[in-house]
């Protein structure tokens, strides 16, 4: 089992089965093409998205179904075709991907999720894409609940 020294979490073991290949990078990290998720029981439903080339680059994330209930994905054909999914329909998250929302923690500011790009990963191959929504009234700067909202709620 390969291993890899994170900044964040020591040595992690992992299956390769489980790594996020980004055949296109990540806008602003495009040399960035693997990923490992790392998921913690006491973090959910957080999804820590770690660099395998990068120890120091990990990146935040949500799936977007517990950011938005009532999310709609809606990406473009060329980032179909690069996930290697049918062009011509919208894949349904759950069933043929799974959709995370990069989280932002601005200091003395309240989280935000990006809505507007979530990273789109095939379930069957592994392959992923941050992908713009076509026609969105998404933000790339969602509120997430402040400490004080989520305590009283």
């Amino acid at each position: 089992m390969p291993e890899f020294r994170t900044k964040y979490f020591n040595v992690v073991g992992y299956d390769e089965d489980s790594v996020l290949t980004f055949p296109a990078g990540l806008p602003g990290f495009d040399q960035e093409r693997r990923f490992l998720p790392i998921e913690q029981p006491i973090n959910k439903p957080l999804v820590f998205l770690q660099s395998l080339s990068h120890r120091e680059l990990c990146f935040l994330a949500l799936p977007v179904l517990t950011v938005d209930a009532a999310y709609r994905l809606n990406i473009s054909p060329e980032d179909l075709r690069i996930l290697g999914l049918p062009d011509d329909r919208q894949p349904v998250i759950g069933q043929q991907v799974a959709c995370l929302a990069i989280v932002s923690l601005p200091e003395n500011q309240s989280p935000t999720a990006n809505l507007l790009s979530p990273v789109v990963i095939h379930l069957a191959n592994r392959r992923a894409v941050q992908a713009i929504q076509v026609d969105s009234s998404y933000s790339h700067r969602h509120p997430l609940l402040s400490v004080a909202e989520a305590v009283c709620s």
